[in-house]
């Protein structure tokens, strides 16, 4: 991944399920609800930290996409075919996506972690050899990563 920057800032997003990684896959967009967005949307890559439902890649990441733009929109006009379920009305975002692009090692979590989202960088993501060593610390987070951070409230 040669255009993976020490400094890009990466979202890490949980995926809950195998259909939501295979739409960004083919369709090039990845959707989070409004009401449990992160800070900012304003970031390089999403990383995809993989859940239960994967089997034996379950806990880990092991793919990352480089964001292209965002857009608010509602459930329903992403998920068509759901067009009568009941959160069909509320607002998400979708990541416009570019290609997948599988990590070289996946970064497994030695222990099982729960988060939803969490920012990271791609040194951070480049030396990363469990799920912890993607969290950055307070004190040593890079300028750039610190302030789009603060200017989450863009959206």
């Amino acid at each position: 991944m040669d255009d993976l920057q020490d400094d890009d800032l990466i979202l890490v997003a949980f995926v809950k399920a195998p259909r939501d990684l295979e739409i960004a896959r083919v369709l090039g967009w990845y959707r989070i609800p409004l009401a449990h967005a992160p800070g900012t949307m304003r970031v390089d890559w999403l990383a995809f930290f993989q859940g239960a439902p994967f089997g034996e890649e379950r806990w880990s990441v092991r793919t990352i996409a480089p964001v292209r733009g965002y857009e608010l929109t509602t459930r329903g006009e992403l998920l068509r075919e759901e067009a009568d379920h009941p959160r069909s009305g509320e607002p998400y975002y979708r990541l416009q996506l570019g290609p997948l692009r599988a990590l070289a090692q996946p970064i497994r979590a030695k222990r099982w972690r729960r988060f939803t989202f969490l920012y990271t960088t791609g040194e951070r993501l480049r030396l990363a050899h469990d799920v912890k060593d993607l969290t950055v610390p307070s004190p040593s987070r890079p300028a750039q990563f610190g302030r789009r951070l603060r200017e989450g409230g863009e959206d």
